[in-house]
């Protein structure tokens, strides 16, 4: 890390050990405060990335862009996001989370500001790229937070719970940017959370903190008597790694990481397409409203808060076999495609319920390849591995973006809306069996430590 920019973002140093009562009273207190603080921080951060999807269709009639030109912009964030999750993944295992994750919501304010303001497609594209790339420090410094404050044996009970910030924020983003829009239309989508994340910014720099040991407390593993296997030292594990260490020997050669990648690609293509996509899906073809696909976005998130808890409380239970429950909830998501395929006009409430069918199942698969990530390397490379997962879903996310607008776009010139998202919907349906494919080789993966 270059000398201006670990004097600015450099780890925490280590502070003398307190005394065994104040290490009693303090930790779990601390621990308490590094997941709230992650939990409202991350969950901000959805409000400046996902509330473009839901005003989409009214800013492309008020600029003149069409579906592709739409999901040209959605593609270029997705993309950017994969890439700048997996750089500050890399830069963020040894950075003070603190701030790294304050400038990140500050940095995303000003683009959302910006993107407001302007009526320019090439300015709008760059922008919305720019944004992606910055909102790749969001999750890496949770990650690398949580990873220290909570211990392997626990990690997918709190990972589950934790993970509840994206349906959250992913929920409030929907609603958000449509009551904005409605009220004073589609700019202030990007400007009220703006605001929001400004706020954010201002109380993750107060409240979150880096290591146990920047606070005086012995780390995690000491405290719960909780080592890894092949680091029975206790200690050695609390030494930063090299770049080559976190690249190479923790990501490039863990070929179980790629395999969930790669399943990860899938994934996302699924829990994107009707976030990207569904407010207006259901405009143009079903007859839905702006609010309803606000509402829409809603149900999908907020159907994952249960499922999140359940299925990570679940394989925590079952020895860690992360890969198994992504597995078997992938299953229902299939059947809750194919009844939004054939769901005719005129019965929205039935969409809904499918699409709350769809988040229910889709979020723990998201979840627990993240995990799946940490449990496969060190805690030094949280951010890496997680990003490299990342980026493989953001890939997928890019595809559905690009792919589903240029599908929107041609087939509904040739052969009409219908069709053009029928064939859109049979897309998500393959890409959902491949995934089901794929996770089937990871069932029996159990984490390393």
């Amino acid at each position: 890390m270059p000398g201006l920019l670990r004097r600015i973002f450099g780890p925490a140093p280590h502070r003398p050990p307190l005394p065994e009562a104040e290490v009693r009273r303090r930790y779990p207190w601390l621990r308490w405060a590094m997941l709230e603080s992650t939990f409202l921080g991350y969950a901000v951060f959805y409000l400046v990335r996902n509330n473009l999807a839901v005003v989409s269709k009214d800013m492309g009639a008020a600029l003149q862009y069409d579906n592709n030109d739409i999901g040209n912009i959605l593609a270029a964030t997705a993309i950017t996001y994969g890439l700048g999750k997996f750089v500050m993944g890399a830069f963020s295992d040894r950075a003070n989370p603190r701030v790294f994750m304050a400038t990140g919501l500050l940095l995303t304010a000003l683009c959302n500001l910006a993107f407001g303001a302007v009526d320019n497609y090439w300015v709008h594209l760059g922008l919305w790229a720019l944004n992606g790339f910055i909102q790749g420090m969001g999750w890496p410094p949770c990650g690398r937070t949580l990873g220290h404050w909570f211990s392997v044996r626990e990690r997918g009970t709190v990972f589950a719970f934790w993970n509840i910030a994206h349906n959250v924020g992913g929920g409030a983003a929907g609603m958000v940017a449509a009551w904005s829009a409605g009220s004073w239309g589609w700019r202030y989508a990007f400007i009220v959370p703006a605001a929001i994340a400004i706020a954010g910014a201002v109380y993750v720099l107060l409240r979150l903190r880096d290591t146990p040991q920047s606070e005086g407390l012995p780390s995690i593993e000491a405290h719960r008597h909780d080592y890894p296997p092949d680091q029975t030292a206790g200690h050695t594990h609390e030494r930063e790694l090299t770049t080559r260490e976190l690249l190479v020997v923790h990501i490039l050669r863990n070929r179980a990481l790629w395999l969930f990648a790669a399943a990860n690609f899938f994934v996302y293509i699924v829990r994107y397409s009707m976030l990207d996509w569904g407010p207006t899906y259901l405009r143009e073809v079903k007859g839905g409203t702006l609010e309803g696909g606000g509402l829409a976005v809603m149900v999908i998130e907020f159907a994952g808060i249960p499922s999140t808890l359940l299925m990570g409380w679940l394989s925590d239970r079952w020895g860690g076999r992360r890969g198994l429950v992504s597995f078997l909830c992938m299953l229902p998501i299939v059947l809750a495609f194919g009844g939004i395929l054939w769901n005719p006009a005129g019965r929205l409430w039935l969409d809904y319920a499918l699409l709350g069918v769809v988040g229910f199942f889709i979020y723990p698969p998201v979840m627990l390849l993240g995990v799946s990530a940490l449990d496969l390397t060190s805690k030094k490379a949280v951010g890496t591995a997680a990003g490299f997962v990342g980026l493989f879903g953001y890939l997928g996310r890019t595809a559905q973006a690009k792919g589903f607008g240029f599908m929107s776009k041609e087939i509904t010139a040739t052969a009409g809306a219908d069709a053009a998202w029928d064939a859109v919907l049979w897309s998500i349906l393959g890409c959902a069996l491949i995934s089901i494919v794929l996770l089937a080789f990871t069932c029996k993966m159990r984490p390393r430590a």
